[in-house]
């Protein structure tokens, strides 16, 4: 089985879930920036990560996640400010597999990244956003090692669903 850990990321925070889910995979791997992959093409399994961006996927993961291969099977993993479980995380994956018409997904895993310090001053500072900026600010430290540890447990599932 040949695995594809890819992720864009801006603060780190993808980066370091990326790093933790290819940490425990135990066959043929590649770990590289969305940015660098040409096709996922030739891949088992591919993992793809993002922060979540107003609800949805940036714009520097959506080419690749439009051009997986038919069939292609795809475990999503995203970063964000939100608690787990929350509408916005909800929202960008499904934004994720509809961008992804052709893949078959096996499954999506949410973790809590700390969100930009300058980001969070601008969000308490309007009325509509004082609720997220706060929300936001509780992710302070994230992703920690139990966030790790639940990205670890993720991928294990998902090269298990992947070899069945």
């Amino acid at each position: 089985m040949k695995v594809l850990v890819t992720y864009y990321s801006d603060t780190g925070n993808t980066k370091k879930i990326a790093s933790a889910i290819y940490d425990v995979i135990d066959t043929d791997k590649e770990i590289k920036a969305v940015q660098d992959i040409e096709s996922a093409a030739g891949f088992d399994l591919v993992f793809c990560g993002f922060p979540v961006h107003a609800h949805s996927v940036p714009s520097k993961a959506i080419d690749f996640i439009k051009q997986l291969p038919q069939g292609q099977k795809v475990a999503f993993f995203s970063t964000h400010g939100s608690q787990r479980g929350g509408q916005l995380p909800k929202q960008a994956f499904e934004h994720a597999i509809s961008l992804a018409v052709k893949a078959n997904i096996l499954g999506h895993f949410g973790s809590r990244g700390q969100v930009n310090q300058k980001v969070i001053d601008m969000l308490l500072k309007s009325p509509e956003h004082k609720a997220w900026g706060e929300e936001a600010q509780s992710a302070i430290g994230h992703p920690d090692e139990h966030d790790l540890a639940d990205a670890r447990k993720f991928a294990a599932e998902m090269i298990a669903k992947a070899r069945n």
